[in-house]
């Protein structure tokens, strides 16, 4: 068996609604103000950052030996509010740096990624703009997709993080969204020069493994989806009017299967669900424990799971 000095864990976790109190005048953020309806005030946004920052210092620690080197994050509102998730004192000595770009989105939740400075350094960053139509003709404003390319020890690798269009009118409704998304990524990786790059695609895709936005890039026979087989009746990353979905995933390509010196290779993939992260009691038993159910405030983490994934360093 590996010791887990020599085993390093990558996740992507959704926040929910991880934004700041003040009124930005360009965002559709006034629901997360003190007068809004959410009335968020500062007590409350330190409140879920402590609560966030514990979840991230603990994913893949029995695996791993130490936290994430890697998170991909979703539902962020700005820098701001991740560097203020860095000082707090779970965090504040783990030596992570942060990648974000604010994106078009009406609301002003981006993606980003934070890294441990120790084990990764970068070398490229930007956006991938996601410019999808509604039905009416006019510019879906959504999240981009962030784009890393760095070095995790001596290894490059290429790290995708992706919130895709919502299913809030409907998902068939609005699978052509997701499906594009996929198709915009694909062109991105195809400009990639190199044999064989390392790459992980992870994000919130507000589809599950098995839909087609998925299977476009499953279909170029490039990557494996290690989360597939965690999607049960019984298991998810959110669960949705008593049903389990899986829309966080992490994807990596067939390169994560060697084993050869100085590369990284793939062990496990999981759904971070500890006790404390969940609803304790009641008919939500068992679900994610939430910041908010509609207007009510519940004082909890995100409405998902975070989800990860266990390379070994050979």
């Amino acid at each position: 068996m590996r010791k887990k000095e020599n085993r390093y864990t990558i996740a992507f976790y959704n926040l929910e609604n991880f934004f700041d109190t003040k009124d930005d005048p360009y965002l559709l953020d006034d629901d997360f103000t003190p007068k809004g309806f959410k009335k968020w005030n500062k007590s409350k946004f330190w409140k879920k950052a402590k609560k966030i920052s514990r979840a991230i210092s603990k994913i893949g620690l029995k695996d791993s030996g130490h936290p994430p080197v890697l998170v991909g994050m979703a539902e962020v509102e700005n820098k701001g509010v991740i560097e203020t998730l860095l000082q707090t004192k779970k965090l504040r000595n783990l030596n992570y740096g942060v990648i974000h770009f604010d994106s078009p989105d009406e609301r002003g939740i981006d993606t980003a990624l934070i890294y441990d400075k120790g084990h990764f350094s970068v070398l490229d960053a930007e956006t991938i703009p996601l410019i999808v139509q509604n039905t009416n003709g006019e510019r879906d404003l959504t999240r981009d997709i962030l784009y890393v390319h760095g070095k995790l020890h001596k290894e490059e690798i290429h790290v995708f993080v992706n919130h895709w269009p919502s299913r809030r009118q409907g998902a068939e409704e609005t699978s052509y969204k997701r499906i594009k998304a996929a198709e915009i990524m694909l062109q991105k990786i195809d400009e990639i020069e190199a044999d064989r790059p390392n790459i992980i695609i992870m994000g919130d895709f507000n589809d599950d493994p098995n839909s087609e936005s998925i299977q476009t890039l499953m279909d170029t026979g490039m990557f494996i989806n290690p989360m597939q087989k965690l999607l049960s009746p019984e298991s998810g990353s959110a669960n949705y009017r008593g049903e389990w979905n899986l829309f966080d995933q992490i994807l990596i390509s067939h390169s994560f299967l060697n084993y050869k010196k100085g590369t990284h290779s793939f062990v496990k993939a999981k759904i971070f669900s500890p006790r404390f992260l969940k609803e304790w009691k009641g008919r939500y038993r068992g679900n994610p424990f939430r910041t908010f159910a509609g207007s009510k405030y519940l004082g909890g983490y995100s409405d998902h799971f975070p989800v990860y994934i266990v390379l070994d360093d050979n």
